[in-house]
């Protein structure tokens, strides 16, 4: 994972771009690869770089009822993904901005997870950026 700090112009240019926040409440299926926490970390990093995003760090909590929250720290925001064994539920939120592809990365999640019954809600987030002739 690279240090943040060699994303610097690529944050820059993401300062003034759309940031768009993705929630997905799914159900896992018996194929789901949610109970171990390093093939839910695979999946997870695998759809974040087909979305031509970058992972900077990762970190992850295993709760005693086999619950993860694992967290994708990108240069484009984050990724956290919820899971509730004993409901078969997992929430995923994607903040994103810049030239990330939210939805790419929402797509690969949902294949690479095998997940069912999945809703996605999107939110456009931050202070509209004023145009050349808007008033103030």
């Amino acid at each position: 994972m690279e240090a943040a700090s060699s994303y610097a112009d690529l944050r820059k240019r993401e300062a003034v771009s759309a940031k768009r926040l993705y929630a997905i409440d799914a159900l896992c299926t018996p194929e789901s690869p949610v109970t171990e926490v390093r093939r839910l970390t695979d999946v997870a990093v695998a759809a974040v770089t087909a979305g031509d995003g970058h992972v900077l760090d990762a970190s992850h909590v295993i709760f005693p009822n086999g619950a993860i929250t694992l967290v994708l720290i990108l240069a484009e925001s984050h990724l956290s993904i919820h899971t509730w064994p004993e409901e078969n539920l997992i929430a995923v939120d994607l903040f994103s901005c810049g030239a990330i592809d939210g939805q790419r990365v929402l797509d690969e999640l949902v294949a690479g997870l095998r997940l069912a019954a999945v809703r996605v809600a999107q939110l456009d987030r931050g202070s509209p950026q004023p145009h050349a002739g808007d008033v103030p």
